[in-house]
């Protein structure tokens, strides 16, 4: 992208409807109006564009953007520090191990501690059915409380960086991969997408990426093939969401009753494993009581049901049933590649391997969409902003 072009772009969004994203947090994609996100995809296209032209978007000069992960994570947790560091914000870990939170601080009050010169609120918590998506709305809930009582200097926004229900950032890179794989937003439509579960040797993987997937790409009228085995349903709220959206935008949504039946003529694969909805309940409840025991009887049955499923692999025979045989293969990562990572696993080598760049360029819109996030739910003119980043002309590189 050009400099003609980013001014084009920077001129564009100016027609898209933005403001309820102004001073307003990201939890869950379906929250939003398809021109609220559309404008994500707007902004993180043009600071994209900002870097690779070697201008900087830097809009803070001062600033905490506080990140909490209660999960493990690489891509994600790098993701945000490099967004945050994009817009000019220092980033500072809630590492809850050595804060008051062991001692029973509550969750108003660490919310209000870490935001006295905080801009935003990153949060990982997908470890808890019923908890993640609970827990950062009562951080929202306290924050914003704070700065009605004249505590807070300004009110945080918080960004869902995974919880039990969806994972934003994640999907909608996904999304923008798509719309930059095939030339536009508008080319997604009609696009079959298969949404399938696929084996792994492990177990307990979160019901948000599959939640999520479904949840966003009917918004854009897709052909949505979501395929399990037969207990591995997702949260059933969800379903309905995307059978809601598919009707809205035209596409379509069906609940496939196998791998092959999804993958048969698809544009788009995404074959990743998650655990059952029962079983997460289940593991919930093991989790809050610290039945280690529990935890581990629970583990040993759930890799055996897993194994009575081991031919859900995404194969190069598979691949070949899809759209002349090039479907675009996706997974959020890190997959389980078979005779790589594990025995058996989700993949195989050959076609992981295929893949290996695209998947890399999918993970690489991550910081970008996060950035765009932020920006968007701090200022109200995102367009006169932009081009006022783009006239001030600071080389990020001097």
């Amino acid at each position: 992208m050009d400099k003609p072009q980013l001014i084009k772009m920077i001129k564009h969004l100016s027609k898209t409807k933005t403001d309820k994203l102004f001073l307003n947090d990201f939890l869950l994609t379906w929250e939003k109006e398809k021109s609220e996100l559309l404008a994500v995809f707007q902004v993180a296209q043009i600071l994209r564009g900002m870097r690779d032209n070697n201008i900087s978007p830097k809009v803070f000069d001062s600033g905490l953007a506080v990140s909490l992960f209660r999960d493990n994570s690489t891509r994600t947790r790098f993701s945000f520090s490099s967004a945050c560091n994009l817009l000019g914000l220092n980033v500072q870990d809630l590492d809850e191990g050595k804060s008051q939170i062991a001692h029973g601080e509550t969750v108003r009050e660490t919310a209000n501690m870490v935001s006295f010169l905080s801009d935003i609120i990153g949060i990982r918590d997908d470890m808890y059915l019923g908890a993640g998506n609970t827990y950062m709305k009562e951080v929202a809930q306290s924050v914003q409380q704070g700065f009605e009582e004249k505590v807070l200097p300004c009110r945080p926004t918080l960004v869902n960086l995974q919880c039990d229900i969806d994972h934003p950032t994640q999907t909608m890179s996904d999304a923008l991969h798509l719309i930059n794989w095939f030339g536009g937003i508008d080319k997604l439509k009609g696009k079959k997408i298969a949404m399938t579960w696929a084996y792994s040797p492990s177990y307990g993987k979160p019901l948000s990426v599959p939640q999520g997937i479904i949840g966003l790409m009917t918004r854009f009228g897709m052909d949505v093939s979501f395929a399990y085995p037969e207990g591995y349903n997702v949260m059933e709220d969800v379903v309905s969401v995307a059978k809601k959206n598919a009707a809205q935008s035209k596409g379509s949504f069906e609940i496939a009753g196998s791998m092959e039946e999804a993958f048969a003529d698809a544009d788009i694969v995404y074959p990743k494993s998650w655990a059952p909805y029962a079983v997460m309940e289940k593991r919930t409840d093991l989790l809050r009581n610290g039945d280690d025991a529990g935890l581990k009887d629970l583990e040993k049955q759930c890799l055996e049901n897993n194994k009575k499923f081991i031919s859900w692999e995404c194969t190069r025979d598979l691949m070949n049933t899809t759209k002349n045989g090039k479907a675009l293969y996706m997974h959020c990562l890190p997959a389980d590649i078979t005779g790589v990572s594990c025995n058996q696993g989700e993949v195989s080598a050959d076609v992981f391997d295929q893949y290996r760049v695209p998947q890399y360029i999918q993970a690489g819109y991550k910081p970008y969409v996060i950035a765009a996030m932020i920006f968007l739910s701090k200022f109200e003119n995102p367009s006169g902003k932009l081009m006022e980043v783009f006239n001030r002309g600071t080389n990020r590189i001097f």
